[in-house]
């Protein structure tokens, strides 16, 4: 092996989990990112039955999942603590997605872009709250030039962005039960989808049975796009699951900034979208403010490890 090989080997533990959970924040995050690209490909169907499919779904990825790891027995051992915080978790998931559905169908897709900007600061406020993270004074500046910039994408709104604000705040606090819960991802997100999907099913039957839904009525390559959005949501569930046990949540929740990002590249470059002087001015804010934290958190890493150069 080479002498990175070695390098990597030496490296301490906790900074290979640390590493770990950053770049399963980055993947999870760009891969929501780019939810805009698939979810129009499920059309006609109606946002309640594409959410509807996609918990039902990923209830059986995960039972698959579980089956052939042979890890049933894990989720059924769990204790009362930890099935209510999987019950929280599942919860809170279950209104962020019943609260973008609701805003998306409302055709007000720029609150629920702003509640993806609102999100990481609450997140970070949560990490201090919830768990006494603590932030250096770099970071509390990047902090508040984030919340100088969600201030000016309000103003640009014209209105108090109430769904945004849920938005945010469903999925803040599903972090905090995700960060509680010291369960494998795997089997944590399996509890999840078990204890929501009852809910889901009815829903698509009834769907069905009203003829309002669209599962079996237009082709089998409909049927099958449906059925691959529980992959679709499971993928990065399961990869948050992951960063949220090893990362502060106020990096977590500042990694989230990756997603507006890319929502705002594809709506300029693929649909065509236009921003004015004040959403670009709020943007431009929201990344010299990720920026900023990014150093500022690798700063004091290197600080406290006394790193002078290289790790190894």
């Amino acid at each position: 092996m080479t002498e990175r090989g070695g390098e990597l080997r030496g490296r301490d533990p906790a900074d290979r989990s640390v590493a770990l959970g950053m770049l399963a924040g980055v993947l999870a995050y760009t891969l929501w990112g780019f939810f805009p690209a698939f979810f129009p490909l499920l059309e006609p169907a109606g946002a309640v039955e594409i959410v509807g499919h996609r918990i039902v779904w990923s209830l059986v990825i995960m039972a698959l999942v579980l089956t052939v790891m042979r890890r049933w027995r894990e989720l059924w051992a769990l204790d009362r603590l930890s099935w209510a915080r999987i019950a929280g978790a599942a919860a809170f998931i279950t209104v962020n997605w019943g609260v973008y559905v609701h805003t998306v169908n409302s055709e007000r897709v720029t609150e629920a872009a702003l509640g993806y900007t609102i999100n990481p600061l609450v997140s970070v406020l949560l990490g201090v709250v919830v768990f006494r993270e603590r932030l250096n004074r770099p970071q509390v500046f990047a902090v508040a030039l984030a919340v100088v910039a969600v201030g000016v994408l309000t103003v640009g709104y014209g209105h108090f962005p109430y769904l945004s604000v849920l938005l945010a705040t469903s999925f803040g606090l599903y972090g905090v039960f995700k960060k509680k819960l010291r369960v494998d991802p795997v089997v944590g997100m399996t509890g999840e989808v078990l204890l929501i999907a009852p809910v889901a099913l009815a829903v698509l039957v009834w769907l069905g049975a009203t003829g309002a839904g669209t599962f079996t009525g237009h082709g089998a390559g409909h049927a099958a796009l449906l059925a691959t959005s529980g992959l679709v949501t499971v993928v990065p569930l399961l990869l948050f699951a992951v960063a949220a046990q090893r990362i502060p949540l106020a990096t977590v929740g500042m990694l989230q900034y990756i997603i507006p990002v890319l929502q705002m590249a594809w709506g300029i470059l693929v649909v065509g979208e236009r921003l004015d002087a004040v959403q670009w001015t709020g943007f431009a804010l929201i990344w010299v403010a990720v920026i900023a934290f990014t150093l500022a958190g690798r700063s004091r890493r290197r600080t406290r490890a006394g790193v002078s150069g290289r790790v190894g």
